[in-house]
């Protein structure tokens, strides 16, 4: 993938994940709308910066085929991934929001389940559909 296809994979990821995890973080939490908001926001750039360098360098390691990795590749790249984010995102909730490590710890869990399940579809996809468009490298 090219720097532009990069940047425009993350930042679909990102908005497409804030529409869907924002309001229903909010309701099941009971945290403002905007409180959760203000969190996905800063967290999905902070996502964004992660996202791009961490997929250079799983390309490197596992080949630049997108299109035909298999279901098991891309668990193993979500879970990856995911893990990266725990040691940064779990203090930035709690002081934030206010809560304990332990709180801040089961929202990110809840995100994380969202995001596993959410990350393997979206870049399914995203790979296809840049297939289809014929955008791919």
């Amino acid at each position: 993938m090219t720097v532009k296809d990069r940047i425009i994979h993350a930042i679909l990821f990102e908005a497409f994940a804030l529409a869907i995890i924002v309001p229903a973080a909010s309701l099941l939490s009971g945290t403002e709308a905007t409180s959760m908001l203000a969190v996905g926001v800063g967290l999905s750039l902070y996502t964004v910066v992660w996202n791009y360098f961490y997929n250079i360098w799983f390309d490197k390691q596992f080949g630049s085929d997108r299109v035909n990795r298999s279901l098991k590749m891309r668990i193993g790249h979500t879970c990856g991934f995911e893990g990266g984010l725990i040691f940064i995102t779990v203090p930035a909730i709690a002081w934030f929001l206010g809560v304990s490590l332990l709180q801040a710890l089961a929202l990110e869990a809840a995100f994380l389940i969202f995001f596993f399940f959410y990350a393997v579809a979206f870049n399914w996809c995203y790979d296809n559909i840049r297939i289809k468009l014929k955008l791919a490298d």
